[in-house]
């Protein structure tokens, strides 16, 4: 795969309204959010999507993402009332850059069935 907009962001080739990060997971602001509160929470590492995933490999990689959606979501004040954590999956799955992405969506009430 190529390089995405997300490894420019990595880089801070690419401004961002960054939230959260660490050595392994990245937490910034959607440029096009879809609710009052959506961050987007990467992976340091390249990893194009969830069907790309090595359960053995990248377990604690997981869990630091999940652990970064969740302090996310309880900074920006979603924690009491909830959130959503979404992660897109290939073209029909609404997925638009191939680099692994958690959506964090909150702020209002989620609808279902959501698409």
């Amino acid at each position: 795969m190529s390089e995405t907009i997300f490894s420019k962001i990595i880089r801070k080739e690419i401004p961002a309204d960054i939230v959260y990060e660490t050595e392994s997971v990245l937490a910034f602001r959607d440029i096009n959010p879809q609710a009052p509160v959506h961050i987007l929470v990467i992976p340091k590492l390249e990893i194009p999507m969830v069907s790309d995933i090595d359960g053995v490999e990248h377990a604690s990689l997981l869990g630091k993402l999940f652990d970064a959606a969740n302090l996310v979501a309880k900074n920006e004040g979603l924690a009491e009332n909830g959130y959503r954590v979404v992660i897109n999956c290939g073209k029909d799955g609404g997925q638009d850059v191939y680099h692994l992405h958690l959506h964090v969506l909150g702020g209002r009430k989620m609808n279902w069935p959501p698409g």
